[in-house]
């Protein structure tokens, strides 16, 4: 497929090296420009261009950029064809922006980015942690293989989501429509706690939506606390441990 992506956090880089690895054409962008983009993530095959450039004559767009920058990314694909698939890989957190207040709210955050954007998005990469994502890919049969929820609310937008999570190394998991994607953000069981493909239905289905806001600022508080004087961050696998303590 002709893949576009824009950001290059965490996620947006293992996303560049992992798709173009398996064969796509892979485009990224970020803010700065395509200049500012290392031959790091460029390894296999993906190309630096600019955003307006990331988003033309491809079938899939991903968005990996934080969910307050959404209103901002809104006009890069504001003109594209209705058969361009839209990934959003965003969650929320408690940030100072206004225009974020509704989620907080009560909103779920995936129906609000398909306000911003006018158009519906598959919600895919969200919940796993960036050094899970990044170092724990396996090949298709692996029992230790890692698996990922994808939500969307049309069928081919949802299956163009899950081959794209497979292609990276996990296992996909049909989570439902996006009016149901809040069981698969952050306070949630299956948020950054590494499940199998057997174990992620269990946990998608036990997830409890009032209970989402103060398990996902807990987390963020025992986190911060942990980084607090130390010169280094957690590691990935207390954070897993962290949360399945949490939210299991």
């Amino acid at each position: 497929m002709k893949i576009g992506i824009v950001g290059t956090g965490h996620i947006g880089k293992t996303l560049v090296l992992q798709l173009s690895a398996a064969g796509h054409d892979v485009k990224v962008a970020n803010s700065r420009g395509p200049e500012s983009i290392g031959q790091d993530i460029l390894a296999n095959g993906g190309r630096a261009v600019t955003a307006a450039e990331a988003v033309k004559d491809v079938d899939v767009v991903i968005l990996s950029v934080p969910l307050n920058r959404i209103p901002d990314v809104a006009p890069l694909v504001a003109g594209l064809p209705e058969s361009v698939v839209i990934v959003d890989t965003s969650n929320y957190y408690p940030v100072r922006d206004s225009r974020i207040e509704a989620i907080d709210g009560g909103q779920v955050e995936s129906l609000w980015v398909t306000e911003q954007l006018g158009r519906p998005v598959v919600k895919a990469f969200n919940a796993i942690g960036s050094d899970s994502f990044a170092r724990l890919g396996k090949p298709a049969g692996d029992p230790d293989r890692i698996a990922i929820p994808v939500a969307a609310d049309h069928d081919h937008s949802r299956k163009i989501g899950m081959t794209l999570v497979e292609a990276c190394g996990f296992d996909a998991v049909d989570a439902g429509t996006l009016a149901e994607s809040w069981r698969q953000q952050p306070g949630s069981p299956c948020y950054c706690t590494d499940l199998t493909r057997e174990e992620m239905p269990a946990a998608l289905a036990s997830t409890e939506k009032e209970r989402l806001p103060k398990r996902r600022d807990l987390s963020f508080e025992a986190t911060m606390e942990r980084i607090t004087g130390n010169a280094t961050n957690p590691s990935a696998e207390y954070l897993v441990r962290l949360n399945r303590a949490l939210f299991m």
